[in-house]
């Protein structure tokens, strides 16, 4: 770069030193402080932004002795083009300076964006960015690492309080996006502090991806519990080394155990084989996922079928499908498609598709898919939501990967 032909590598270095020195120790109400002090000798000022959990809005980490900025909205910003696209933009700052505006990620998981103004007037911006990029990166990592040890970082992404149920579910649920070499998946669930029974799980394995989609009955804490321990059982089963099938058994069983046959839970559960495409799925009881295929919806995946966990719903008949690479699967709860308007029409499965496709024939990522069409969903209910809904989009494809990585 040609900064660093300018200057000592000592100060640069020293500053990505002390971010990861914060990884160990910091507290996260200490993080933007930490990584502004860090920053400052080189002449970089930075304001880094969590988006809340409706993402809709991007929010400052406050800093002791600095004014708080005012939330950016991510739609219709330059700050949130930053934010969907996953990509660095450059601005002007107030008096002239240099402005990046930097993803703040965690992998691929998409945590916010930085604001990072350059005093200084002797360094390629273009050739500091990709340093700049690199030290976001780190900067979303260490913000990951500290979000379950204390409750700052958590605060910053909430407008309103978390329910008992909501608090209690979305603990147990994976990060929201997850990227390989050649696999994309990412979910959302809506309404986040009120949340009931919708849950999604993943998990990668050498060439094998485990996933799912999970409806609990009721609303509230109680179907909150009965999702919860699905979901328990299901991992308890796989990291023992149970099959598909298996699995789903261990979950029935565990079911019936503590609830008896008066609670259920539909599911979707699924397993693709990264190197062949090939996937087997269990149904209980759940909406057929979709197959969009060279940006069509092509069929439901109606196999594999039986009744809801805790139900006793004997052994299902194997549901199997080949993907081809970059297909596109969609998983949801009923609570997508029978979200109503003040007329009493529901959302349907029209309406998803139409949404999905456009999504596809742009080329538009995953998790940006699924944002944009759940804020389309709670438009179109204009009020209060009735149910949760949940959507995961999963993309069998090496291209898309690298989207999500840009």
């Amino acid at each position: 770069m040609a900064i660093m032909g300018q200057m000592q590598y000592d100060p640069w270095h020293a500053a990505l030193l002390d971010l990861l020195h914060l990884i160990q120790r910091a507290q996260g109400d200490e993080v933007a402080a930490s990584v502004s002090a860090a920053l400052r000798p080189l002449g970089l000022e930075i304001t880094c932004y969590l988006v809340d959990e409706e993402q809709v809005h991007l929010h400052p980490l406050p800093e002791p002795g600095k004014p708080l900025p005012e939330p950016l909205g991510v739609d219709g910003t330059l700050p949130g083009r930053a934010f969907t696209t996953v990509n660095t933009h450059h601005a002007t700052a107030p008096g002239g300076a240099a402005r990046l505006w930097v993803p703040l990620i965690d992998g691929t998981e998409r945590l916010g964006v930085a604001d990072l103004v350059i005093h200084r007037e002797d360094c390629d911006v273009a050739a500091l960015q990709e340093w700049c990029e690199s030290y976001v990166n780190l900067v979303g990592h260490l913000i990951a690492v500290k979000m379950p040890y204390g409750d700052s970082l958590n605060r910053v992404r909430r407008t309103r309080r978390m329910s008992v149920a909501g608090e209690l579910l979305l603990a147990s649920l994976p990060p929201q996006t997850f990227t390989t070499d050649r696999l994309v998946i990412s979910a959302i669930l809506q309404p986040h502090y009120d949340v009931g029974g919708d849950a999604f799980d993943y998990a990668l394995d050498d060439s094998s991806a485990w996933f799912a989609v999970l409806d609990g009955m009721g609303r509230g804490l109680s179907a909150s519990l009965l999702t919860t321990v699905t979901l328990a059982a299901l991992r308890a089963a796989r990291r023992a080394g149970f099959g598909l099938y298996a699995a789903a058994r261990e979950a029935e069983r565990t079911l019936m155990q503590q609830f008896g046959d008066k609670s259920f839970v539909t599911a979707v559960l699924c397993e693709l084989d990264l190197d062949s495409g090939r996937m087997r799925y269990v149904n209980a009881g759940h909406p057929f996922p979709l197959l969009l295929r060279r940006h069509q919806a092509v069929r439901e995946l109606t196999g594999g079928r039986r009744l809801p966990f805790g139900l006793s719903g004997g052994e299902p008949v194997p549901g199997e499908e080949v993907l081809e690479p970059g297909d596109r699967l969609l998983l949801y709860t009923d609570g997508v498609v029978e979200a109503r308007n003040t007329a009493g029409e529901v959302f349907g499965v029209e309406r998803l598709v139409d949404f999905t496709e456009r999504a596809a024939q742009a080329d538009t990522p995953a998790p940006e898919t699924l944002r944009g069409l759940a804020h389309r969903v709670a438009a179109f209910q204009q009020g209060p939501p009735r149910d949760d809904a949940t959507l995961m989009l999963l993309e069998w494809s090496a291209e898309a990967a690298r989207r999500a990585r840009l």
